[in-house]
């Protein structure tokens, strides 16, 4: 069982932080996250009941493929990502490899992380979290514009981003910012979404138990 929860361990990683990167680059990360939270989900953010689209997608070896030959045959579980570049990405992914993974390899249901990076990109996500599972891009966001997900980081939060020595649209197939909310979809057989977790707050994430929860009851 895990020793902490996703959430116990963002406030760890905020803690330590705020710290290195002062406080007015914390406020302005503060500011973003509140006006996230502020402005809500879309309208056109996909529900349960709908049917989740294919899309073409890319390996991390920059190979072509699609989302239904990554999914199979069985129940899936599908999760959005900003990028390797957004700690709270790598903490989560991490996370789902240890504790997630295992637990539904044992309810035959497939794990898929998808984010609109480059394949280096992706490359990047599975050193950084060691995954076994399959990591996909979705080029200019294609696949998570489909869902009504997609977001974009604010001109501030870019700016604060380029303090610390990196932006968004250098990592992202299209060169563009844009960037899905942390989402994650338990879709069956037929692709039919069963459980929709979707996170305005880029750093509140789908815990572990919540997934398996979704997974067990459409499993059952």
């Amino acid at each position: 069982m895990p020793s902490s929860s996703i959430a116990e361990q963002v406030d760890t990683f905020n803690e330590g932080f705020t710290e290195q990167i002062g406080p007015q680059l914390s406020a302005v990360f503060d500011t973003e996250q509140s006006d996230l939270r502020a402005a809500g989900l879309p309208g056109s953010v996909a529900r349960v009941g709908d049917r989740f689209p294919d899309a073409d997608l890319l390996t991390p070896t920059g190979e072509p493929t699609t989302l239904g030959e990554t999914l199979g045959d069985g129940p899936a579980v599908l999760v959005f990502y900003r990028g390797a570049w957004c700690p709270y990405c790598n903490l989560t992914l991490r996370t789902y490899q240890q504790e997630l993974l295992p637990r539904l390899d044992a309810l035959g249901a497939r794990l898929v992380a998808v984010s609109p990076q480059t394949p280096e990109g992706s490359e990047a996500a599975i050193a950084n979290g060691e995954l076994a599972f399959p990591v996909r891009s979705d080029p200019g966001n294609a696949l998570a514009a489909r869902l009504g997900i997609v977001t974009e980081p604010s001109a501030e939060a870019r700016q604060a981003h380029t303090q610390l020595g990196f932006d968004v649209a250098d990592s992202n197939a299209d060169e563009s910012a844009r960037i899905p909310f942390p989402s994650v979809f338990v879709v069956d057989v037929d692709r039919v979404i069963r459980f929709a977790d979707v996170q305005v707050d880029y750093t509140a994430r789908t815990e572990v138990a919540t997934i398996v929860d979704a997974v067990t009851a459409l499993t059952a």
